[in-house]
Protein backbone atom coordinates (compact mmCIF):
# COMPACT_ATOMS: atom_id res chain seq x y z
CA UNK A 1 0.00 0.00 0.00
CA UNK A 2 1.51 3.32 -1.08
CA UNK A 3 1.52 5.80 1.81
CA UNK A 4 3.19 8.77 0.12
CA UNK A 5 3.45 10.24 -3.36
CA UNK A 6 6.43 12.35 -4.34
CA UNK A 7 5.55 14.58 -7.30
CA UNK A 8 8.48 16.09 -9.18
CA UNK A 9 8.03 18.69 -11.92
CA UNK A 10 8.98 17.41 -15.35
CA UNK A 11 8.19 20.54 -17.33
CA UNK A 12 10.82 22.18 -19.52
CA UNK A 13 11.77 24.78 -16.92
CA UNK A 14 12.45 22.34 -14.10
CA UNK A 15 13.97 19.79 -16.48
CA UNK A 16 16.52 22.39 -17.54
CA UNK A 17 17.36 22.82 -13.83
CA UNK A 18 17.98 19.11 -13.34
CA UNK A 19 14.63 17.68 -12.21
CA UNK A 20 15.17 14.44 -14.17
CA UNK A 21 18.35 13.76 -12.19
CA UNK A 22 16.43 14.51 -8.98
CA UNK A 23 13.70 12.03 -9.97
CA UNK A 24 16.29 9.34 -10.72
CA UNK A 25 18.11 10.04 -7.46
CA UNK A 26 14.84 9.86 -5.52
CA UNK A 27 13.95 6.49 -7.02
CA UNK A 28 17.45 5.16 -6.27
CA UNK A 29 17.41 6.43 -2.68
CA UNK A 30 13.93 5.03 -2.03
CA UNK A 31 15.02 1.64 -3.39
CA UNK A 32 18.15 1.72 -1.21
CA UNK A 33 15.97 2.29 1.86
CA UNK A 34 13.56 -0.49 0.82
CA UNK A 35 10.65 1.96 0.48
CA UNK A 36 9.71 1.23 -3.14
CA UNK A 37 6.44 -0.43 -2.09
CA UNK A 38 5.49 2.48 0.20
CA UNK A 39 6.58 5.57 -1.74
CA UNK A 40 5.62 6.34 -5.33
CA UNK A 41 7.63 8.89 -7.29
CA UNK A 42 5.72 10.64 -10.10
CA UNK A 43 7.11 12.90 -12.80
CA UNK A 44 4.45 15.51 -13.59
CA UNK A 45 3.94 18.55 -15.76
CA UNK A 46 4.53 22.17 -14.76
CA UNK A 47 3.36 23.31 -11.32
CA UNK A 48 3.51 26.91 -12.49
CA UNK A 49 5.96 28.51 -10.09
CA UNK A 50 8.91 28.25 -12.47
CA UNK A 51 11.02 30.79 -10.55
CA UNK A 52 11.49 28.26 -7.73
CA UNK A 53 12.21 25.11 -9.74
CA UNK A 54 13.00 22.30 -9.50
CA UNK A 55 9.83 21.74 -7.47
CA UNK A 56 8.84 18.68 -5.47
CA UNK A 57 5.60 18.11 -3.56
CA UNK A 58 5.11 15.30 -1.06
CA UNK A 59 1.58 14.03 -0.47
CA UNK A 60 -0.57 13.48 1.57
CA UNK A 61 1.01 16.33 3.58
CA UNK A 62 1.26 18.59 0.57
CA UNK A 63 4.73 19.77 1.56
CA UNK A 64 6.05 22.06 -1.16
CA UNK A 65 9.81 21.89 -1.69
CA UNK A 66 11.46 24.46 -3.96
CA UNK A 67 14.91 24.83 -5.54
CA UNK A 68 15.65 21.18 -4.81
CA UNK A 69 19.09 19.79 -5.68
CA UNK A 70 20.24 16.20 -6.20
CA UNK A 71 22.28 16.37 -3.00
CA UNK A 72 19.10 17.22 -1.05
CA UNK A 73 17.44 13.91 -1.95
CA UNK A 74 19.00 11.68 0.77
CA UNK A 75 17.98 14.17 3.47
CA UNK A 76 14.39 14.37 2.17
CA UNK A 77 14.10 10.58 2.13
CA UNK A 78 15.71 10.13 5.56
CA UNK A 79 14.03 13.00 7.40
CA UNK A 80 10.66 13.34 5.69
CA UNK A 81 9.77 9.99 4.18
CA UNK A 82 11.27 7.86 6.95
CA UNK A 83 10.96 10.06 10.07
CA UNK A 84 8.02 12.23 9.05
CA UNK A 85 9.86 15.51 9.53
CA UNK A 86 9.75 17.89 6.55
CA UNK A 87 13.11 19.43 5.66
CA UNK A 88 12.33 22.98 6.67
CA UNK A 89 15.20 24.65 4.84
CA UNK A 90 13.77 23.44 1.52
CA UNK A 91 10.11 24.18 2.22
CA UNK A 92 8.73 27.13 0.27
CA UNK A 93 8.46 29.91 2.86
CA UNK A 94 4.72 30.37 2.47
CA UNK A 95 4.09 26.70 3.22
CA UNK A 96 5.85 26.78 6.59
CA UNK A 97 3.62 26.44 9.63
CA UNK A 98 3.92 25.99 13.36
CA UNK A 99 3.20 22.29 12.91
CA UNK A 100 6.03 20.92 10.74
CA UNK A 101 3.96 17.82 9.99
CA UNK A 102 1.19 19.88 8.40
CA UNK A 103 2.51 22.35 5.87
CA UNK A 104 0.05 24.80 4.35
CA UNK A 105 -1.43 23.50 1.08
CA UNK A 106 -0.18 24.75 -2.25
CA UNK A 107 -3.53 26.36 -3.04
CA UNK A 108 -3.19 28.69 -0.05
CA UNK A 109 0.04 30.32 -1.15
CA UNK A 110 -0.14 33.84 -2.56
CA UNK A 111 0.90 32.56 -5.98
CA UNK A 112 -1.98 30.08 -6.24
CA UNK A 113 -4.69 31.62 -4.05
CA UNK A 114 -6.33 33.71 -6.77
CA UNK A 115 -5.80 31.23 -9.56
CA UNK A 116 -8.48 28.97 -11.00
CA UNK A 117 -6.95 26.05 -12.86
CA UNK A 118 -9.17 24.73 -15.66
CA UNK A 119 -6.90 24.34 -18.67
CA UNK A 120 -4.05 23.56 -16.25
CA UNK A 121 -6.10 21.40 -13.89
CA UNK A 122 -3.98 18.25 -14.38
CA UNK A 123 -0.59 19.93 -14.83
CA UNK A 124 1.54 19.09 -11.82
CA UNK A 125 -1.09 16.60 -10.63
CA UNK A 126 -0.80 13.53 -12.85
CA UNK A 127 1.87 11.63 -14.74
CA UNK A 128 1.28 12.87 -18.30
CA UNK A 129 2.68 9.64 -19.74
CA UNK A 130 0.15 7.45 -17.93
CA UNK A 131 -3.30 7.35 -19.53
CA UNK A 132 -4.75 5.60 -16.47
CA UNK A 133 -4.01 8.66 -14.33
CA UNK A 134 -5.79 10.89 -16.84
CA UNK A 135 -8.78 8.54 -16.86
CA UNK A 136 -8.79 8.59 -13.05
CA UNK A 137 -9.29 12.38 -13.29
CA UNK A 138 -12.45 11.88 -15.42
CA UNK A 139 -10.40 11.76 -18.58
CA UNK A 140 -12.27 10.72 -21.74
CA UNK A 141 -15.57 10.87 -19.83
CA UNK A 142 -16.52 13.94 -21.87
CA UNK A 143 -15.80 12.10 -25.12
CA UNK A 144 -17.89 9.17 -23.93
CA UNK A 145 -20.71 11.54 -23.03
CA UNK A 146 -20.85 13.30 -26.39
CA UNK A 147 -20.65 10.06 -28.37
CA UNK A 148 -23.37 8.28 -26.41
CA UNK A 149 -25.66 11.04 -25.16
CA UNK A 150 -25.32 14.07 -27.47
CA UNK A 151 -25.82 14.82 -31.14
CA UNK A 152 -23.12 16.80 -32.98
CA UNK A 153 -25.42 19.84 -32.96
CA UNK A 154 -25.88 19.44 -29.19
CA UNK A 155 -22.11 19.62 -28.75
CA UNK A 156 -21.81 22.75 -30.89
CA UNK A 157 -24.69 24.43 -29.06
CA UNK A 158 -23.05 23.65 -25.70
CA UNK A 159 -19.79 25.28 -26.78
CA UNK A 160 -21.73 28.23 -28.22
CA UNK A 161 -23.71 28.68 -25.00
CA UNK A 162 -20.55 28.48 -22.88
CA UNK A 163 -19.16 31.64 -24.47
CA UNK A 164 -15.73 30.05 -24.94
CA UNK A 165 -13.56 32.23 -27.17
CA UNK A 166 -10.35 31.19 -28.90
CA UNK A 167 -7.37 31.43 -26.58
CA UNK A 168 -4.87 31.76 -29.41
CA UNK A 169 -5.16 35.52 -29.65
CA UNK A 170 -8.09 36.38 -31.89
CA UNK A 171 -10.81 35.60 -29.36
CA UNK A 172 -13.24 34.31 -31.99
CA UNK A 173 -16.19 32.35 -30.50
CA UNK A 174 -15.19 28.68 -30.61
CA UNK A 175 -18.71 27.33 -31.02
CA UNK A 176 -19.35 29.65 -33.95
CA UNK A 177 -16.23 28.42 -35.71
CA UNK A 178 -17.39 24.83 -35.21
CA UNK A 179 -20.86 25.69 -36.48
CA UNK A 180 -19.48 27.20 -39.68
CA UNK A 181 -17.61 23.97 -40.42
CA UNK A 182 -20.42 21.60 -39.47
CA UNK A 183 -22.45 21.52 -42.70
CA UNK A 184 -22.61 18.45 -44.97
CA UNK A 185 -21.48 15.99 -42.32
CA UNK A 186 -20.64 12.65 -43.85
CA UNK A 187 -20.62 13.97 -47.40
CA UNK A 188 -17.43 16.07 -47.29
CA UNK A 189 -13.97 15.24 -45.93
CA UNK A 190 -13.17 17.51 -43.00
CA UNK A 191 -10.30 18.03 -40.59
CA UNK A 192 -9.62 19.32 -37.11
CA UNK A 193 -6.27 20.88 -36.31
CA UNK A 194 -4.48 22.13 -33.21
CA UNK A 195 -2.18 25.13 -33.22
CA UNK A 196 0.70 24.35 -30.86
CA UNK A 197 3.12 26.60 -32.74
CA UNK A 198 3.66 28.98 -29.85
CA UNK A 199 6.02 31.62 -31.20
CA UNK A 200 5.67 34.68 -28.97
CA UNK A 201 8.86 35.56 -27.06
CA UNK A 202 8.33 34.56 -23.42
CA UNK A 203 5.23 32.43 -24.06
CA UNK A 204 5.04 28.80 -22.93
CA UNK A 205 1.37 28.16 -22.11
CA UNK A 206 0.57 25.64 -24.83
CA UNK A 207 3.89 23.87 -24.37
CA UNK A 208 3.19 23.38 -20.67
CA UNK A 209 -0.29 21.95 -21.30
CA UNK A 210 1.07 19.46 -23.82
CA UNK A 211 3.82 18.52 -21.38
CA UNK A 212 1.50 18.13 -18.42
CA UNK A 213 -1.86 17.02 -19.84
CA UNK A 214 -1.62 15.87 -23.48
CA UNK A 215 -4.69 13.62 -23.29
CA UNK A 216 -6.92 16.66 -22.69
CA UNK A 217 -6.03 17.95 -26.16
CA UNK A 218 -6.55 14.55 -27.77
CA UNK A 219 -9.96 14.17 -26.13
CA UNK A 220 -11.03 17.68 -27.12
CA UNK A 221 -9.96 17.25 -30.73
CA UNK A 222 -11.99 14.04 -30.92
CA UNK A 223 -15.00 15.94 -29.56
CA UNK A 224 -14.50 18.69 -32.15
CA UNK A 225 -14.20 16.10 -34.90
CA UNK A 226 -17.47 14.47 -33.84
CA UNK A 227 -19.17 17.87 -33.76
CA UNK A 228 -18.22 18.90 -37.30
CA UNK A 229 -18.10 15.47 -38.93
CA UNK A 230 -14.33 15.00 -39.28
CA UNK A 231 -12.34 11.78 -38.95
CA UNK A 232 -8.77 13.06 -39.01
CA UNK A 233 -6.81 15.59 -37.00
CA UNK A 234 -3.38 17.21 -36.90
CA UNK A 235 -1.39 18.81 -34.11
CA UNK A 236 1.06 21.37 -35.46
CA UNK A 237 3.78 21.71 -32.83
CA UNK A 238 7.13 23.42 -33.12
CA UNK A 239 10.11 21.09 -33.24
CA UNK A 240 11.83 23.05 -30.42
CA UNK A 241 9.43 21.42 -27.93
CA UNK A 242 11.00 17.93 -27.53
CA UNK A 243 9.36 17.12 -24.18
CA UNK A 244 5.91 18.18 -25.39
CA UNK A 245 6.34 16.18 -28.60
CA UNK A 246 7.46 13.07 -26.76
CA UNK A 247 4.55 13.16 -24.32
CA UNK A 248 2.06 13.83 -27.07
CA UNK A 249 3.43 10.88 -29.04
CA UNK A 250 3.13 8.65 -25.96
CA UNK A 251 -0.42 9.87 -25.31
CA UNK A 252 -1.56 9.26 -28.90
CA UNK A 253 -0.11 5.75 -28.82
CA UNK A 254 -1.85 5.00 -25.51
CA UNK A 255 -5.17 6.40 -26.74
CA UNK A 256 -4.99 4.14 -29.78
CA UNK A 257 -4.21 1.12 -27.62
CA UNK A 258 -7.24 1.89 -25.42
CA UNK A 259 -9.52 2.29 -28.44
CA UNK A 260 -9.96 6.02 -27.79
CA UNK A 261 -8.49 6.85 -31.18
CA UNK A 262 -9.07 4.86 -34.34
CA UNK A 263 -12.12 2.97 -35.53
CA UNK A 264 -15.51 2.66 -33.82
CA UNK A 265 -14.70 4.64 -30.67
CA UNK A 266 -16.85 3.56 -27.70
CA UNK A 267 -18.66 1.25 -30.09
CA UNK A 268 -20.57 4.17 -31.59
CA UNK A 269 -19.31 3.89 -35.16
CA UNK A 270 -17.34 7.13 -34.82
CA UNK A 271 -13.85 6.98 -36.33
CA UNK A 272 -11.11 9.48 -35.52
CA UNK A 273 -7.33 9.44 -35.58
CA UNK A 274 -4.75 12.17 -35.28
CA UNK A 275 -1.16 12.89 -36.26
CA UNK A 276 1.66 15.26 -35.34
CA UNK A 277 3.28 17.69 -37.76
CA UNK A 278 6.39 19.66 -36.82
CA UNK A 279 6.89 23.38 -37.33
CA UNK A 280 10.32 24.83 -38.06
CA UNK A 281 9.92 27.83 -35.77
CA UNK A 282 8.36 30.30 -38.19
CA UNK A 283 6.30 32.83 -36.21
CA UNK A 284 4.00 33.42 -39.21
CA UNK A 285 2.84 29.80 -38.96
CA UNK A 286 0.86 30.80 -35.91
CA UNK A 287 -1.54 32.36 -38.43
CA UNK A 288 -4.13 29.73 -39.28
CA UNK A 289 -3.85 29.68 -43.07
CA UNK A 290 -0.03 29.72 -42.97
CA UNK A 291 -0.13 26.86 -40.49
CA UNK A 292 -2.34 24.79 -42.78
CA UNK A 293 -0.12 25.55 -45.75
CA UNK A 294 2.83 24.25 -43.73
CA UNK A 295 0.99 21.05 -42.71
CA UNK A 296 0.37 20.44 -46.41
CA UNK A 297 4.14 20.42 -46.92
CA UNK A 298 4.52 23.87 -48.44
CA UNK A 299 6.32 27.01 -47.30
CA UNK A 300 4.32 28.57 -44.48
CA UNK A 301 2.65 31.62 -46.05
CA UNK A 302 -0.84 32.98 -45.33
CA UNK A 303 -3.67 32.78 -47.83
CA UNK A 304 -6.18 35.52 -48.60
CA UNK A 305 -9.42 35.24 -46.64
CA UNK A 306 -12.24 34.61 -47.51
CA UNK A 307 -12.61 31.72 -48.02
CA UNK A 308 -12.07 31.01 -44.33
CA UNK A 309 -10.69 27.65 -43.12
CA UNK A 310 -14.13 26.56 -41.91
CA UNK A 311 -15.11 26.52 -45.59
CA UNK A 312 -11.79 25.83 -47.30
CA UNK A 313 -8.91 24.95 -45.02
CA UNK A 314 -6.53 22.02 -44.80
CA UNK A 315 -6.09 20.32 -48.19
CA UNK A 316 -8.88 22.57 -49.46
CA UNK A 317 -11.45 21.00 -47.11
CA UNK A 318 -13.51 22.48 -44.23
CA UNK A 319 -11.26 22.64 -41.17
CA UNK A 320 -11.57 23.67 -37.54
CA UNK A 321 -8.38 25.03 -36.00
CA UNK A 322 -8.06 25.91 -32.32
CA UNK A 323 -5.02 26.30 -30.12
CA UNK A 324 -3.97 24.02 -27.25
CA UNK A 325 -5.48 26.09 -24.44
CA UNK A 326 -8.83 26.38 -26.20
CA UNK A 327 -9.04 22.61 -26.60
CA UNK A 328 -8.00 22.05 -22.95
CA UNK A 329 -11.22 23.79 -21.83
CA UNK A 330 -13.57 21.65 -23.94
CA UNK A 331 -13.78 18.43 -21.85
CA UNK A 332 -14.45 20.43 -18.68
CA UNK A 333 -17.26 22.39 -20.32
CA UNK A 334 -18.90 19.15 -21.48
CA UNK A 335 -18.62 17.50 -18.06
CA UNK A 336 -19.35 20.45 -15.77
CA UNK A 337 -21.87 22.29 -17.89
CA UNK A 338 -22.32 25.69 -19.45
CA UNK A 339 -23.37 27.44 -16.24
CA UNK A 340 -20.22 26.29 -14.47
CA UNK A 341 -18.00 27.75 -17.17
CA UNK A 342 -19.99 30.98 -17.45
CA UNK A 343 -19.73 31.49 -13.69
CA UNK A 344 -16.09 32.45 -14.29
CA UNK A 345 -15.00 35.53 -16.17
CA UNK A 346 -16.76 38.62 -17.45
CA UNK A 347 -19.88 39.24 -19.50
CA UNK A 348 -18.14 38.95 -22.88
CA UNK A 349 -15.08 36.91 -21.85
CA UNK A 350 -16.04 33.71 -20.06
CA UNK A 351 -13.80 31.26 -18.25
CA UNK A 352 -10.13 31.59 -17.39
CA UNK A 353 -6.94 32.58 -19.18
CA UNK A 354 -3.47 31.11 -18.86
CA UNK A 355 -0.56 33.57 -18.83
CA UNK A 356 3.17 33.07 -19.02
CA UNK A 357 4.32 35.64 -16.48
CA UNK A 358 7.84 36.89 -17.07
CA UNK A 359 10.13 39.88 -17.10
CA UNK A 360 10.82 42.08 -14.07
CA UNK A 361 8.63 40.11 -11.69
CA UNK A 362 9.39 38.11 -8.54
CA UNK A 363 7.37 34.99 -9.36
CA UNK A 364 7.95 34.11 -12.98
CA UNK A 365 5.89 31.19 -14.17
CA UNK A 366 2.60 29.93 -15.47
CA UNK A 367 -0.66 31.31 -14.04
CA UNK A 368 -4.34 30.74 -14.81
CA UNK A 369 -6.85 33.31 -13.60
CA UNK A 370 -10.53 34.04 -14.24
CA UNK A 371 -11.13 36.58 -16.99
CA UNK A 372 -11.63 39.96 -15.38
CA UNK A 373 -8.83 39.58 -12.86
CA UNK A 374 -7.01 42.91 -12.74
CA UNK A 375 -3.47 43.42 -13.88
CA UNK A 376 -2.63 44.61 -10.36
CA UNK A 377 -3.75 41.31 -8.85
CA UNK A 378 -1.63 39.34 -11.30
CA UNK A 379 1.48 41.48 -10.83
CA UNK A 380 1.39 42.37 -7.14
CA UNK A 381 -0.35 39.40 -5.55
CA UNK A 382 0.27 36.39 -7.80
CA UNK A 383 3.52 37.67 -9.27
CA UNK A 384 4.88 38.94 -5.97
CA UNK A 385 5.57 42.45 -7.26
CA UNK A 386 8.64 44.02 -8.85
CA UNK A 387 11.96 42.83 -7.38
CA UNK A 388 14.83 44.94 -6.03
CA UNK A 389 12.55 47.77 -4.90
CA UNK A 390 11.96 48.96 -8.46
CA UNK A 391 8.76 50.60 -9.70
CA UNK A 392 6.30 48.97 -12.09
CA UNK A 393 6.32 50.79 -15.41
CA UNK A 394 4.36 48.74 -17.93
CA UNK A 395 3.18 45.29 -18.94
CA UNK A 396 3.30 43.88 -22.44
CA UNK A 397 0.50 41.50 -23.37
CA UNK A 398 0.11 39.68 -26.65
CA UNK A 399 3.80 39.50 -27.48
CA UNK A 400 4.95 41.13 -30.75
CA UNK A 401 1.28 41.48 -31.73
CA UNK A 402 0.22 43.19 -28.53
CA UNK A 403 0.71 46.48 -26.78
CA UNK A 404 2.05 47.99 -23.60
CA UNK A 405 -0.17 48.74 -20.62
CA UNK A 406 1.17 51.64 -18.49
CA UNK A 407 1.20 51.74 -14.69
CA UNK A 408 -1.74 54.17 -14.72
CA UNK A 409 -3.93 51.34 -16.07
CA UNK A 410 -2.77 48.63 -13.67
CA UNK A 411 -6.33 48.20 -12.33
CA UNK A 412 -7.68 47.25 -15.76
CA UNK A 413 -9.62 43.96 -15.66
CA UNK A 414 -7.98 41.54 -18.10
CA UNK A 415 -10.32 40.36 -20.81
CA UNK A 416 -10.49 40.54 -24.60
CA UNK A 417 -12.46 43.78 -24.93
CA UNK A 418 -10.73 45.75 -22.17
CA UNK A 419 -7.28 45.03 -23.56
CA UNK A 420 -8.27 46.02 -27.08
CA UNK A 421 -9.83 49.23 -25.74
CA UNK A 422 -6.53 50.32 -24.20
CA UNK A 423 -4.48 49.49 -27.30
CA UNK A 424 -3.25 46.03 -26.39
CA UNK A 425 -4.62 42.53 -26.95
CA UNK A 426 -4.88 39.20 -25.16
CA UNK A 427 -2.73 37.34 -27.63
CA UNK A 428 -1.87 33.78 -26.77
CA UNK A 429 -1.05 34.75 -23.20
CA UNK A 430 2.46 36.13 -22.81
CA UNK A 431 2.61 38.78 -20.06
CA UNK A 432 5.95 40.55 -19.79
CA UNK A 433 6.41 42.93 -16.84
CA UNK A 434 8.72 45.95 -17.08
CA UNK A 435 10.16 48.19 -14.40
CA UNK A 436 11.56 51.73 -14.37
CA UNK A 437 14.78 50.60 -16.08
CA UNK A 438 12.99 49.68 -19.32
CA UNK A 439 13.20 52.02 -22.29
CA UNK A 440 9.87 51.89 -24.07
CA UNK A 441 11.33 53.04 -27.38
CA UNK A 442 13.89 50.26 -27.21
CA UNK A 443 11.14 47.79 -26.27
CA UNK A 444 9.07 48.75 -29.31
CA UNK A 445 12.19 48.31 -31.42
CA UNK A 446 12.85 44.85 -29.91
CA UNK A 447 9.42 43.51 -30.83
CA UNK A 448 9.45 45.15 -34.27
CA UNK A 449 12.87 43.68 -34.99
CA UNK A 450 11.42 40.26 -34.20
CA UNK A 451 8.46 40.84 -36.52
CA UNK A 452 10.70 42.01 -39.38
CA UNK A 453 12.70 38.79 -39.12
CA UNK A 454 9.56 36.64 -38.94
CA UNK A 455 7.63 38.23 -41.81
CA UNK A 456 7.13 35.70 -44.59
CA UNK A 457 7.52 38.49 -47.14
CA UNK A 458 4.44 37.62 -49.15
CA UNK A 459 2.80 41.06 -48.94
CA UNK A 460 4.51 44.41 -49.42
CA UNK A 461 2.93 46.32 -46.50
CA UNK A 462 4.39 43.86 -44.01
CA UNK A 463 7.64 43.00 -45.81
CA UNK A 464 8.64 46.59 -46.57
CA UNK A 465 6.53 48.60 -44.13
CA UNK A 466 7.76 46.94 -40.95
CA UNK A 467 11.36 47.40 -42.09
CA UNK A 468 10.74 51.13 -42.66
CA UNK A 469 9.25 51.35 -39.15
CA UNK A 470 12.34 49.67 -37.75
CA UNK A 471 14.62 52.10 -39.58
CA UNK A 472 12.82 55.07 -38.03
CA UNK A 473 13.11 53.57 -34.56
CA UNK A 474 16.81 52.86 -35.10
CA UNK A 475 17.24 56.49 -36.15
CA UNK A 476 15.51 57.74 -32.97
CA UNK A 477 17.48 55.42 -30.68
CA UNK A 478 20.74 56.54 -32.30
CA UNK A 479 19.92 60.15 -31.40
CA UNK A 480 19.22 61.27 -34.96
CA UNK A 481 15.45 61.45 -34.74
CA UNK A 482 13.22 64.36 -35.74
CA UNK A 483 9.81 65.25 -34.33
CA UNK A 484 8.33 64.57 -37.76
CA UNK A 485 9.38 60.92 -37.29
CA UNK A 486 6.60 60.46 -34.74
CA UNK A 487 3.99 61.38 -37.35
CA UNK A 488 5.69 59.08 -39.83
CA UNK A 489 5.59 56.20 -37.34
CA UNK A 490 1.86 56.63 -36.75
CA UNK A 491 0.97 57.08 -40.42
CA UNK A 492 3.02 54.08 -41.55
CA UNK A 493 1.74 51.91 -38.67
CA UNK A 494 -1.88 52.57 -39.60
CA UNK A 495 -1.18 51.77 -43.24
CA UNK A 496 0.51 48.47 -42.36
CA UNK A 497 -2.39 47.50 -40.08
CA UNK A 498 -5.00 48.14 -42.74
CA UNK A 499 -3.20 46.72 -45.78
CA UNK A 500 -1.33 43.63 -44.59
CA UNK A 501 -2.51 40.20 -45.69
CA UNK A 502 -2.50 38.38 -42.34
CA UNK A 503 -2.53 38.91 -38.61
CA UNK A 504 1.25 39.15 -38.35
CA UNK A 505 1.41 42.34 -40.40
CA UNK A 506 -1.92 43.67 -39.15
CA UNK A 507 -0.72 43.59 -35.54
CA UNK A 508 3.02 44.22 -36.02
CA UNK A 509 2.73 48.01 -35.39
CA UNK A 510 0.86 47.54 -32.08
CA UNK A 511 3.96 47.86 -29.83
CA UNK A 512 4.90 51.08 -31.65
CA UNK A 513 1.42 52.59 -31.48
CA UNK A 514 0.85 51.68 -27.82
CA UNK A 515 4.21 53.06 -26.68
CA UNK A 516 3.58 56.24 -28.67
CA UNK A 517 0.18 56.50 -27.01
CA UNK A 518 1.32 56.07 -23.41
CA UNK A 519 5.05 56.89 -23.44
CA UNK A 520 5.30 59.64 -26.05
CA UNK A 521 7.42 61.68 -23.64
CA UNK A 522 10.19 59.06 -23.93
CA UNK A 523 10.20 59.39 -27.72
CA UNK A 524 10.39 63.18 -27.35
CA UNK A 525 13.28 62.87 -24.88
CA UNK A 526 15.19 60.73 -27.36
CA UNK A 527 14.59 63.23 -30.16
CA UNK A 528 14.71 66.65 -28.47
CA UNK A 529 16.90 66.10 -25.39
CA UNK A 530 19.04 63.39 -27.01
CA UNK A 531 18.65 61.37 -23.83
CA UNK A 532 17.23 57.97 -22.94
CA UNK A 533 15.32 58.46 -19.65
CA UNK A 534 15.79 54.81 -18.71
CA UNK A 535 19.51 54.87 -19.50
CA UNK A 536 19.31 52.00 -21.96
CA UNK A 537 20.07 53.35 -25.43
CA UNK A 538 23.87 53.40 -25.66
CA UNK A 539 24.13 56.10 -28.29
CA UNK A 540 22.41 58.55 -25.96
CA UNK A 541 24.19 57.57 -22.76
CA UNK A 542 26.89 59.42 -20.89
CA UNK A 543 28.73 57.95 -17.93
CA UNK A 544 29.73 60.50 -15.34
CA UNK A 545 31.51 60.50 -11.98
CA UNK A 546 30.10 62.33 -8.96
CA UNK A 547 33.12 64.14 -7.47
CA UNK A 548 31.51 64.19 -4.03
CA UNK A 549 31.26 60.38 -3.95
CA UNK A 550 34.45 59.44 -5.76
CA UNK A 551 37.22 58.35 -3.32
CA UNK A 552 39.95 58.17 -5.93
CA UNK A 553 40.46 54.41 -5.51
CA UNK A 554 41.43 54.14 -9.23
CA UNK A 555 39.53 50.85 -9.65
CA UNK A 556 37.33 52.29 -12.40
CA UNK A 557 40.35 53.53 -14.33
CA UNK A 558 41.96 50.11 -14.10
CA UNK A 559 38.76 48.41 -15.35
CA UNK A 560 38.18 50.77 -18.29
CA UNK A 561 39.22 48.90 -21.47
CA UNK A 562 39.93 52.08 -23.50
CA UNK A 563 41.62 54.32 -20.92
CA UNK A 564 38.80 56.86 -20.87
CA UNK A 565 39.08 57.52 -17.12
CA UNK A 566 41.77 59.69 -15.62
CA UNK A 567 42.66 60.91 -12.13
CA UNK A 568 45.12 60.52 -9.27
CA UNK A 569 44.91 58.38 -6.16
CA UNK A 570 42.52 59.74 -3.50
CA UNK A 571 41.25 62.44 -5.86
CA UNK A 572 38.02 62.49 -7.91
CA UNK A 573 38.34 60.96 -11.38
CA UNK A 574 36.79 62.09 -14.68
CA UNK A 575 35.54 60.30 -17.80
CA UNK A 576 36.53 61.44 -21.29
CA UNK A 577 33.18 61.05 -23.10
CA UNK A 578 34.91 61.13 -26.48
CA UNK A 579 36.87 57.98 -25.63
CA UNK A 580 34.14 56.22 -23.62
CA UNK A 581 32.62 53.19 -25.39
CA UNK A 582 29.78 53.00 -22.83
CA UNK A 583 30.49 49.41 -21.78
CA UNK A 584 29.52 50.08 -18.15
CA UNK A 585 32.57 48.31 -16.69
CA UNK A 586 33.41 51.37 -14.58
CA UNK A 587 29.94 51.62 -13.09
CA UNK A 588 29.87 47.89 -12.32
CA UNK A 589 33.22 48.05 -10.53
CA UNK A 590 32.67 51.20 -8.44
CA UNK A 591 32.18 50.30 -4.78
CA UNK A 592 31.08 53.80 -3.78
CA UNK A 593 28.27 54.26 -6.35
CA UNK A 594 30.03 57.37 -7.60
CA UNK A 595 29.47 56.57 -11.27
CA UNK A 596 26.10 57.15 -12.86
CA UNK A 597 24.65 57.33 -16.35
CA UNK A 598 22.30 59.86 -17.87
Amino acid sequence: MVRSHVLICGGTGCTSSGSVKILDAMNAEIAAKGLQDEIKVVGTGCFGLCALGPIMIVYPEGTFYSCVKVEDVPEIVEEHLLKGRPVERLVYHETKSEDPHHATSLSETAFYKKQKRVALRNCGVINPENIDEYIAMDGYAALGKVLTEMTPDDVIQTILDSGLRGRGGGGFPTGLKWKFASGNRGNVTKYVACNADEGDPGAFMDRSILEGDPHAVIEAMAIAAYAIGANEGYVYVRAEYPIAIHRLEVAIKQAREYGLLGKNIFGTGFDFDMFIRFGAGAFVCGEETALMTSIEGNRGEPRPRPPFPAVKGLFGQPTVLNNVETYANIPQIILNGVDWFKSMGTEKSKGTKVFALGGKITNTGLVEVPMGTTLREVIEEIGGGIPNGKTFKAAQTGGPSGGCIPASLIDTPIDYDNLIAIGSMMGSGGLIVMDEDTCMVDLARFFLDFTVDESCGKCTPCRVGTRRLLEILDKIIAGNGEMEDLDRLEELSNYIKSASLCGLGQTAPNPVLSTLRYFRDEYVAHIVDKKCPAGVCKSLLQYKIDPDKCKGCTLCARKCPVGAISGTVKNPHTIDTAKCIKCGACMDSCKFKAIYKE
